[in-house]
């Protein structure tokens, strides 16, 4: 499978993070990103002070990555305005119209289903940095520990594949072989309860990434 801008490494997106701490140990684990959820239905939502708190956290050079799902546009530029976000990213069914509002680099998430047209998508999203590829679920908007059929994804896609959707480190490695995406980005897999990461399972699931790619390397 073929992918648009091939990396010699994945990229490692954690995202759900609601700690300082598990902030801390996803960047000496080596993830590139981490994700704040900024969407009050979810278990794994931060307000503004507990994003400060987790940012002022990081060293530098850490993406930081702003979720938000059908919010009011005063919403998330409330965030963006208090909050340091490096590049956001639309979960819910945004226009891109509204996605290219807030002058900041953006990915946007596609919940596969049957008939998902991903080279529509891109078109219609062509100023994205990335597509998010998640498990459809009508009940929830990610972080629901699901997969969806990775044949679903086209051998070509004009923009970078982040791959998500029930990776967890006993599958991350079999979907790296065969999606070869640009990212991968995991939260439930991760985590030891809902919001709260687990050292042992982050470290897991970056070694099976890490070692995926000295074997395409050698």
């Amino acid at each position: 499978m073929k992918l648009a801008y091939p990396s010699k490494r994945t990229r490692v997106k954690i995202c759900g993070l609601t700690r300082p701490e598990d902030a801390l140990a996803a960047v000496h684990l080596g993830a590139d990103a981490i994700g704040l959820v900024f969407y009050p239905p979810s278990p794994r939502n931060v307000d503004i002070e507990r994003a400060q708190a987790i940012v002022e956290a990081l060293p530098p050079f850490m993406t930081v990555v702003g979720l938000f799902v059908e919010e009011q546009e005063a919403r998330v530029g409330e965030v963006l305005g208090q909050v340091r976000v490096d590049l956001i990213q639309f979960h819910g069914d945004e226009s891109p119209e509204f996605c290219n509002r807030f002058g900041k680099p953006f990915i946007k998430a596609i919940r596969m289903r049957p008939g998902t047209d991903l080279i529509e998508a891109a078109q219609a999203y062509r100023k994205a940095s990335g597509l998010l590829l998640d498990a459809d679920d009508p009940q929830a908007k990610g972080g629901t520990g699901m997969s969806f059929d990775w044949a679903m994804i086209p051998p070509e896609c004009p923009l970078p594949v982040i791959l998500a959707g029930g990776l967890r480190p006993e599958n991350v490695g079999e979907a790296l072989r065969r999606v070869k995406p640009y990212a991968v980005d995991v939260s439930s897999g991760v985590e030891a309860a809902k919001g709260v990461k687990d050292a042992h399972k982050m470290a897991a699931f970056l070694k099976e990434v890490h070692e995926f790619d000295h074997a395409r390397l050698d």
